[in-house]
């Protein structure tokens, strides 16, 4: 499986999220705590997207990435320390048997101001996918950035965020998803810089927050008591100042 992790709040280096706490996502690409039956280590890739809006005219995401296991990639702390961003998105990758590692497949994975990951499995993903693209319709499999089910998930969430109401399309894709294949494991984090929308559906969630700033994380980076575990089967909307949890 994978861990993730996003961040809202005060500028900061796009590494420092990432690097922070003595459970950093950076040290669960090795040590994770909590896989849940998903793995040992993430060591088949990572990325990282960030906002700057402050920045840049446009609100598009940018990103980097790397099939390289996070802790050989010199890019984080000599190059995206150095960048500084307001929201930031990451994710560490441990590759489901089968399914390809290349950087193409790594989270984020990203289309304009949206930036999204997984964390989990979609057991035959393909005749799933498949069948729910044929359902929906307007939707081509040959745009799929990787032959892998994040890549896919993120393919029908694109199509679900045309409603405008986040929220409701990552619940809409999430339930379409069990309902053909009950045994997926579904935990993602969608952002567009402004607000982060996460799912909860087998593997763990957890969530920092005050008035200044959010952190979502499949694992607390640190013994902060202030660490919010989210129940399985939950959707969030987070920003700065603000939780709300809704069972899916």
């Amino acid at each position: 499986m994978c861990r993730h992790l996003g961040y809202l709040g005060p500028a900061c280096a796009v590494s420092e999220p990432v690097m922070r706490g003595p459970r950093s996502l950076f040290r669960q690409a090795w040590a994770p705590t909590d896989m849940r039956g998903g793995g040992t280590i993430n060591a088949d890739g990572f990325g990282v997207a960030w906002w700057a809006s402050a920045e840049w005219a446009d609100a598009a995401a940018r990103r980097y990435r790397s099939a390289a296991p996070i802790w050989t990639d010199p890019a984080v702390p000599e190059v995206l320390s150095q960048i500084q961003a307001t929201g930031i998105l990451a994710a560490v990758r441990s590759a489901t048997v089968g399914m390809p590692v290349e950087r193409s497949a790594c989270a984020p994975f990203t289309h304009g101001k949206w930036a999204f990951s997984h964390n989990g499995v979609v057991p035959e993903w393909r005749k799933t996918v498949g069948a729910i693209a044929a359902d929906l319709g307007n939707i081509d499999l040959l745009d799929l950035e990787a032959a892998t089910d994040s890549a896919a998930l993120w393919l029908l969430l694109q199509r679900a965020l045309t409603t405008d109401d986040a929220k409701a399309a990552v619940v809409d894709v999430v339930e379409r998803v069990v309902s053909l294949a009950p045994d997926a494991r579904l935990n993602l984090v969608l952002g567009d810089g402004e607000q982060l929308w996460a799912t909860t559906y087998y593997h763990s969630l957890s969530v920092l927050v005050d008035d200044a700033s959010v952190c979502v994380a499949s694992e607390p980076y640190d013994d902060n008591p202030a660490w919010q575990a989210i129940p399985d089967r939950s959707v969030i909307v987070a920003r700065p100042g603000y939780l709300t949890v809704e069972q899916i």
